[in-house]
C-alpha cells in the first residue's frame, strides 16, 4: 500500500475515536453545591448556592483564614425545573449540579408536602444530581444560611450544613437525613418524617473580639400527614436520640437536675417498640438498651445507683418527647410507623375504626431502659 492511502486510513481511524471534544476546563464552569428551596405566590423559588473550586481546593498554596467567596443565584418557576432553567439567563458560565450535597427547604414550602415531593421529584430526575443529598428545614431566609462560611473562613463546603456526620459523631442529637430516605418516610403509611432544623447563632464564637456566625442544628420539622409540617426545638426530641438506630454518642447528666452527681456517655443504643392491647386500647411498649462510659464524677457513687439514674433520665426524655407531640397528633417517636412496618393488617384494621389510631397520653404503656456502664474512662479513679 502506498503511503498516502495510510496515511488517509489512519486519520479516517482517528476521526472516528471518541475524544473530549465538549470539555470543559474547571475555572469556566459554575459548580452549584447547594440548593435553597422557597415557596411564594404559587412560584417555586430556587437558590442555587455556587463555589469556584480553584479557590476551595486545599494545597500547598492554601491560605487559612483566607476569604472564600460565595455566589448565590435565584431562580423563579412555576415548576422546580422551570426555576433552575431560569438562572441559566444570567449565570455566564455553564452551570453544572452534580457538585450538590444539600438542600435546605424553607418553612413555606415544607407546609406544602405535594408542591416539596414534585419539586424533590424534579431535582433528582436531573443526571447531574446525586441520589445521596443531605436535606434541612430552615426558619431563616436561605440568602443567610447559603452564604455562611465556616470556622477559620473555610469555605460551606466545611460546615455543618454538607458534612454534618463528623458533628453528629461527638454529639448525636438530630441525625442527619438524606433526601431520597425524607421522600419514601412521606410516601410510607404511618411513618413521621424528620427533617432536621438549621439555623446561625451568634453565641458561642468569637474571632479575636468579633463575634462569629456559625450554624446550628436547633431542632427539627416533623412532617405530619394529618396536620401541618410542625417544628419541634432540640431539647423537645431529647428522647428521639434513644431510638434512633445512627446514634453513635451523646452526653447526660445524672440525675438531669441543677446539681448532677455524674455525666455519662451513652453510645450504640438498641431498641425495639412492641404493640399490645389493654381494655381494648391499643398501647406501645418501648424497650431500649444502651452501653455507657462515666465521663465526670461530682460525688462519690456506685455504678449500679449511676446506671438506675441513668434509666430514670433516658425513661424521661422518651416520655416527655411523646408528650410533647400529643397536642398535634405528631407521633414524634414514630410508633405507628412501627406498627404499619411490622403488622400491616392490623394497622389497616384499627384506621377503619375512628379513634382507634388517635395518640392518647396513655397510648405510651411502657418504657422499660436498661443502662449497662462498660467503664469508667480513662481516669482510673475508685468507683463502688
Amino acid at each position: 500500500m502506498k503511503l498516502w492511502p495510510k496515511l488517509a486510513l489512519i486519520c479516517a481511524v482517528l476521526v472516528s475515536l471518541a475524544g473530549c471534544w465538549d470539555s470543559k476546563p474547571i475555572q469556566n464552569m459554575a459548580y452549584v453545591t447547594a440548593i435553597g428551596l422557597d415557596y411564594k405566590d404559587n412560584q417555586i423559588i430556587l437558590y442555587a448556592q455556587v463555589l469556584n473550586f480553584l479557590n476551595v481546593a486545599k494545597s500547598e498554596h492554601f491560605e487559612i483564614g483566607k476569604n472564600v467567596p460565595v455566589w448565590i443565584g435565584r431562580g423563579t418557576g412555576k415548576t422546580i425545573s422551570e426555576a433552575m432553567t431560569s438562572i441559566y439567563e444570567t449565570s455566564q458560565l455553564r452551570v453544572y449540579w452534580g457538585h450538590v450535597k444539600a438542600i435546605v427547604c424553607s418553612e413555606e414550602i415544607l407546609k406544602e408536602k405535594e408542591t416539596l415531593r414534585q419539586a424533590y421529584d424534579g431535582i433528582n430526575r436531573y443526571r447531574e444530581i446525586r441520589y445521596n443529598v443531605l436535606l434541612y428545614g430552615t426558619k431563616m431566609p436561605l440568602t443567610e444560611i447559603l452564604s455562611q462560611k465556616s470556622i477559620f473562613h473555610f469555605s460551606p463546603l466545611d460546615t455543618i450544613l454538607d458534612t454534618p456526620e463528623d458533628i453528629f459523631s461527638q454529639r448525636s442529637f438530630v441525625p442527619p437525613q438524606y433526601g431520597y430516605k425524607i421522600i419514601s418516610e412521606i410516601n410510607e403509611l404511618g411513618r413521621t418524617p424528620m427533617l432536621p432544623s438549621i439555623t446561625i447563632t451568634k453565641k458561642v464564637w468569637t474571632e479575636d473580639q468579633t463575634t462569629a456566625p456559625m450554624f446550628l442544628i436547633d431542632g427539627a420539622f416533623l412532617i405530619n400527614k394529618n396536620t401541618r409540617t410542625q417544628w419541634f426545638s432540640e431539647d423537645d426530641l431529647k428522647g428521639v436520640r434513644w431510638i434512633q438506630k445512627k446514634m453513635k454518642r451523646s452526653l447526660i447528666n445524672i440525675p438531669d437536675s441543677k446539681k448532677p452527681l455524674a455525666s455519662l456517655i451513652l453510645y450504640k443504643p438498641r431498641h425495639s417498640i412492641q404493640y399490645y392491647f389493654e381494655n381494648n386500647e391499643l398501647r406501645f411498649k418501648v424497650i431500649i438498651k444502651v452501653s455507657s462510659y462515666i465521663d465526670e464524677t461530682m460525688s462519690d457513687i456506685s455504678i449500679k445507683a449511676m446506671e438506675k439514674l441513668a434509666e430514670t433520665v433516658v425513661r424521661d426524655e422518651v416520655i416527655s418527647t411523646y408528650e410533647k407531640g400529643l397536642e398535634t397528633q405528631t407521633d414524634t417517636l414514630n410508633l405507628l410507623g412501627e406498627l404499619y412496618r411490622n403488622a400491616p393488617r392490623k394497622w389497616r384494621e384499627l384506621q377503619q375504626e375512628e379513634g382507634k389510631l388517635e395518640l392518647k397520653k396513655s397510648t405510651l404503656g411502657k418504657v422499660e431502659v436498661h443502662v449497662n456502664i462498660m467503664h469508667t474512662g480513662k481516669y482510673k479513679g475508685r468507683s463502688n
